[in-house]
């Protein structure tokens, strides 16, 4: 029988978001001069649709669906992303001259939050093949053991980052293959290389586009007044970047959060929503969520959120199938990665990102995807022995 704490959690997450979705887009509505009910609209048809979506998986037998599912998602996902490029205006939605969405009887699809998982899926049966704990291996022969693993995850970098300006996306596959490798039985050492020349590659990134220097520069204008208030004053001056740009959007989340205070504003009374933060119930649905509903609503978001991912890494522990254990792993690491990124984003510890919110943010793309990799981690869960200790 499959994990129903998960579903009921993850359903009860969704039901949020579609709240705040309504609440958080009145300024947007008004800017597009649609109803007001719009976004919400289409949100609880996003939610619905991805119930479904995580309800018929988990009815399935795992030794006859899970590969089916996770390699069309792998292989059908890279086939759009590769195409994408190529593909007329009038098929495809363009920003910033990126190519991300597809765009399908009035909706956008991004072929990105699916390859996500399955490229999960793709890493976990390749693991559960060739990966395990080797003894006496030299790091060499580990580096040349993850060679393919190193070609495939370059292409993945190359068509998003490059070609959908999408960075943001790239950390959160790299960090989730970096620790399922570590997970899949590599090596510390390995583990430890390898988290030194991603760092190294992100620079690369950042070094060699425009707007990525300049979303920097805007985070450490405002980041750097905390960070170097650690040294003496002669050293802090001089490590000190001026910068003439203004880092609004970091700034007003801030704002947004601490107006929220520890009860928050009310259901729909926040202010920053009205134009201060653009499309706040997407990329900053956890800054209008603080305003609104304060320390205690953000606080019962992580609480749920974490049962969430409890449910899935004991799904993970409990897994006798050691790729179907990888899977669930990946996937709870996979929605760890994003929900960090975005919090530590909108909380100016790091620079933002452009991750939305797992079943938070609105998106029709991220929560369907989101519910398909929730619902094959529970059709695994039918194998996963969850009653033992």
């Amino acid at each position: 029988m499959a994990d129903r704490k998960l579903f009921t959690l993850v359903a009860i997450l969704i039901f949020v978001s579609i709240v705040l979705t309504y609440s958080l887009s009145a300024y947007i509505t008004l800017l597009f001069g649609v109803s007001e009910f719009h976004f919400a609209i289409r949100q609880a048809l996003f939610g619905f649709v991805g119930i479904i979506i995580i309800w018929s998986l988990a009815q399935l037998d795992p030794d006859e669906w899970l590969s089916t599912i996770g390699f069309t998602l792998f292989i059908g996902s890279t086939i759009l992303m590769v195409a994408m490029p190529f593909l007329p205006e009038v098929l495809v939605s363009a920003v910033g001259g990126a190519k991300r969405w597809i765009k399908i009887f009035g909706f956008s699809l991004a072929p990105v939050e699916f390859f996500k998982v399955g490229f999960v899926y793709f890493l976990s049966w390749s693991f559960s093949r060739k990966l395990g704990h080797h003894d006496g291996m030299g790091i060499g022969a580990e580096f040349k053991r993850f060679i393919p693993y190193a070609l495939v995850f370059v292409g993945a970098m190359f068509m998003i980052a490059f070609i959908q300006n999408d960075l943001g996306q790239v950390v959160v596959l790299g960090m989730t293959l970096l620790f399922m490798l570590m997970f899949a039985g590599s090596s510390f050492r390995f583990f430890l290389s390898l988290l030194s020349i991603s760092l190294l590659f992100f620079i690369f990134f950042i070094m060699t586009a425009e707007h990525r220097i300049i979303r920097i520069k805007s985070w450490w204008a405002l980041a750097q007044n905390s960070v170097l208030g650690l040294f003496p004053a002669s050293i802090a001056e001089k490590l000190r970047v001026p910068t003439e740009i203004e880092p609004y959007q970091i700034g007003h989340s801030l704002n947004a959060i601490h107006n929220g205070g520890m009860f928050g504003t009310g259901l729909a009374s926040g202010t920053f929503k009205l134009g201060f933060l653009s499309e706040v119930h997407t990329d900053f649905v956890l800054a209008g969520l603080a305003e609104e509903f304060g320390f205690i609503g953000v606080l019962f978001v992580v609480i749920l959120f974490m049962w969430i991912l409890q449910r899935i890494f004991k799904i993970a522990n409990r897994s006798n199938d050691r790729s179907m254990y990888l899977f669930s792993l990946g996937v709870g690491l996979l929605l760890s990665f994003a929900f960090l990124v975005n919090a530590y984003g909108i909380s100016g510890i790091t620079p933002i990102k452009g991750i939305s919110v797992p079943f938070l943010s609105y998106g029709g793309s991220a929560i369907i995807a989101a519910s398909i990799a929730i619902g094959m981690v529970l059709m695994a869960s039918k194998k996963a022995d969850m009653e033992q200790k």
